[in-house]
């Protein structure tokens, strides 16, 4: 069946790839050649589009996923621009659940880049059709031809031109639709030989197409865009566009590519959407008609000082209206939208209706929260989108207001900035009554203070990161406690008997009751299980949180009079700490991957000094000429200001990216010198 005449009319596209690649110059340069700019901002000069955040100027990079669309031939396409530091894929990741395309954008000069490397494996896996623009393609000394070899020894032999640099990358020239090398030449390679690639690659995954290529030698490329758009969703075919967005070179062949090649709502690989939670999920199946009930995805929540809070929401079917009666995931109560805003970076546009494809802003409702599903059908309330695989914020400092009697205030600009950014967390540690931000790297934290400072002006002061050390046991064991308070009148009893036993990492935390014969009366089961989860908190070896611990309690006693909630806390509390002191605990720490890109003449020191730091090298790759990628995993609490130390090793030319691994064993001496410095903390 055909799509939808307005489906049809839609593209999207987000730019991602490396920070430094020029996706924002490149945004600029898209707006341009499409009319709606009448000159390209800079970055360098703060007056972009995209970045309009004072911070985004200040810093003269994206911090923030950005919204824009603009009009080709008829063919609305919205884009996203977003940051290309790993410390921001809060940003970054929930884009490519909004788009169909993911357009990685890469440094001619810089070449392969690790977080190239991260989002063309993230948008393989949420199967979003990619393609690749290098950028900077007029750069001094870049060798086009020998990246492109990279480029498919990095990520596959599916990597193929579309068009190819000419005239040392003043211009590009069509692979595609132009079969003959007759007019301007390539700068490598050749017109015929590029397009006779893509042909075959394309004919491949249709049998009639094989056959007729066989006999004929050829197939118009008119007759392709079914099977192309196949290879694309299947990812047979990664299309490679060449662009300057400094000069424009290459600009409007990739507007062209966008409105001729790319798919539209119907064409692309159907929303992960499923019914149900864990193993009894089961997928359902959206369609792109605007005539059907309503399914939306809202992929980032900002907070607008004018217009307050603001869902960002990707329509993948049925159509949404400025009265339209929406449900938020199993919300009981629906809303009512107000006005229906398309973006255009900080500018907001009033729109009627929202179709499958488009990507529009909610305003003033505050049920609505990151990763929620709008629907207008009470049979949907069950239906989410397929989590995506956030990287774990392990980094964290230590955060109180200057100003006594701002705590309040403090903590609800943290949860404001937390519902924005899914890889920003805060907890408050009981053990130590910190409030602790944890973000994906050092320049993730320093973001948010300096948001803090200069938008919210919320003075505070911080402390040393505190590494996310975890407690755990490592063998079965019993827990008893007696609580009993006699303070004339009515006293305090609660008596528990419980055991624990360890579960495998990651596994989290189970309570179970088995108690027989209402030796603790049910009502008071909770309580039990609350002084449980407090003592975890708290901690028992060193003051960090329990994991991986399930509690059976099988016994206890009561006094009819003198039985409490207070008294079964505090039992189930102690009965758990005696316990675990029994079952052998060990502490656990953050092991982190580590990938660290310098030149190869460095690597060496680089791998020695990580051995140093008990880290272990898993191997390395090829980066750009005379560069390598070392990865390793080592543990967090050795990486603190890791990069004053990588610019001491590489002069200045060494970068890293870190993630989150695994909790391991801490070495024993590393115990018991944290146990001893808690003793000392919780004696004082």
């Amino acid at each position: 069946m055909a799509p939808h005449r307005d489906i049809a009319a839609r593209r999207t596209l987000a730019l991602v790839g490396p920070s430094a690649a020029g996706k924002t110059s490149l945004a600029e340069a898209l707006l341009w050649k499409a009319g709606v700019l009448g000159a390209p901002g800079s970055v360098e000069k703060g007056n972009t589009v995209s970045d309009h955040d004072p911070l985004e100027k200040q810093a003269l990079r994206s911090l923030n996923a950005t919204l824009l669309h603009f009009t080709h031939r008829g063919i609305t396409i919205h884009l996203i621009d977003t940051p290309g530091a790993p410390d921001f894929l809060g940003q970054s990741l929930p884009a490519l659940e909004a788009v169909e395309t993911a357009a990685i954008v890469i440094n001619a000069s810089a070449g392969i880049e690790p977080m190239a490397v991260r989002m063309m494996e993230w948008a393989r896996q949420r199967e979003r059709d990619r393609i690749i623009v290098v950028n900077k393609i007029d750069a001094l000394g870049v060798n086009l031809e020998a990246l492109v070899a990279q480029i498919q020894a990095a990520f596959g032999r599916e990597c193929l031109p579309l068009n190819l640099p000419s005239q040392r990358g003043e211009r590009v020239v069509d692979c595609f639709w132009k079969r003959t090398d007759n007019g301007p030449r390539a700068d490598f390679s050749s017109v015929e030989k590029a397009h006779r690639a893509l042909v075959e690659q394309v004919v491949e995954v249709d049998a009639d197409f094989v056959e007729r290529y066989l006999n004929d030698g050829d197939v118009d490329p008119g007759e392709l865009h079914a099977p192309l758009e196949q290879a694309l969703r299947e990812g047979h075919l990664v299309p490679i566009c060449f662009v300057s967005s400094r000069t424009g070179a290459g600009v409007p062949e990739l507007l062209d590519v966008i409105e001729r090649l790319l798919p539209d709502p119907s064409e692309s690989n159907p929303p992960a959407f499923l019914e149900g939670e864990g193993e009894d999920a089961r997928p359902v199946a959206a369609t792109t008609d605007p005539d059907r009930h309503v399914l939306a995805h809202v992929f980032k929540v900002t907070q607008d000082p004018y217009v307050g809070k603001m869902g960002v929401v990707r329509v993948h079917q049925g159509t949404l209206t400025r009265d339209s009666q929406l449900y938020v995931g199993d919300g009981r109560r629906p809303f009512k939208v107000g006005h229906l805003f398309m973006l255009q970076g900080k500018e907001l546009r009033e729109v009627a209706k929202a179709v499958p494809g488009d990507l529009c802003a909610i305003a003033k409702v505050e049920e609505l929260h990151f990763d929620a599903v709008l629907h207008d059908a009470a049979e949907d309330a069950h239906i989410h989108l397929k989590p995506l695989d956030f990287p774990v914020p392990v980094h964290g400092v230590a955060i109180e207001p200057k100003r006594r009697g701002d705590e309040q205030r403090l903590h609800d600009i943290l949860q404001k900035l937390v519902s924005e950014d899914p890889c920003l967390r805060v907890e408050h540690a009981v053990s130590t009554n910190e409030t602790v931000v944890y973000g994906l790297g050092e320049l993730h934290l320093r973001t948010l203070l300096e948001r803090l400072a200069e938008v919210h002006n919320c003075q505070v002061t911080t402390r040393p990161p505190r590494i996310a050390y975890r407690e755990t046991i490592t063998t079965a064991a019993e827990g008893h406690h007696r609580h009993k308070k006699q303070t004339g009148g009515a006293g305090q009893f609660g008596e528990v008997f419980l055991r624990i036993e360890p579960l495998p990492r990651g596994s989290g935390f189970q309570f179970v009751d088995e108690v027989k014969g209402g030796a603790i009366p049910h009502n008071f089961i909770p309580a039990v299980e609350k002084g449980v989860r407090q003592a975890m908190e708290q901690g028992v070896v060193a003051g960090y949180p329990v994991v991986d611990l399930k509690v059976v309690v099988f016994d206890g006693k009561h006094h009819t009079v003198d039985s409490k909630e207070i008294a079964f806390i505090s039992a189930g509390k102690k009965a758990l700490i005696a316990a675990v002191q029994a079952a052998r605990p060990c502490l656990l720490e953050p092991i982190v991957d580590v990938e660290i890109a310098a030149p190869d003449q460095h690597m060496g020191d680089i791998t020695g000094d990580l051995a140093a730091r008990r880290g272990q090298v898993s191997g390395t790759h090829s980066g750009a000429a005379g560069s390598l990628t070392v990865l390793a995993q080592a543990p967090l609490a050795e990486l603190a200001s890791y990069q004053l130390r990588l610019n001491s090793l590489t002069g200045g030319q060494g970068r890293y990216t870190i993630s989150f691994s695994h909790y391991e064993p801490v070495p024993p001496t590393l115990q018991q010198q944290l146990a001893a410095q808690y003793k000392v903390r919780d004696e004082a």
